[in-house]
């Protein structure tokens, strides 16, 4: 299948639909040829995660607590 850019736009709903029904479709700009849309498989997703994770862990750094007013009252003057 092959679609205009401005056609893609308007009906990209459609298009993912034929994608992932199996369908490639090649997006034309111009009449040249810029993009094309593949339906993914099993093998095409990632084995690891690619979503936040949940909190993270950052090591002590031995650093004090500081409040936000005191970070506030550090940051001032700093940037614009």
């Amino acid at each position: 299948m092959e679609t205009t850019a401005r056609d893609f736009n308007q009906r990209s709903s459609q298009i993912l639909a034929a994608a992932a029904r199996g369908e490639t479709i090649t997006v034309t700009k111009n009449g040249i040829p810029v993009a094309r849309v593949v339906p993914m498989g099993d093998d095409d997703v990632p084995p690891y995660p690619t979503d936040p994770m949940g909190a993270i862990q950052l090591p002590d750094l031995g650093l004090p607590d500081l409040t936000d007013e005191e970070i506030e009252d550090a940051l001032k003057g700093m940037g614009s």
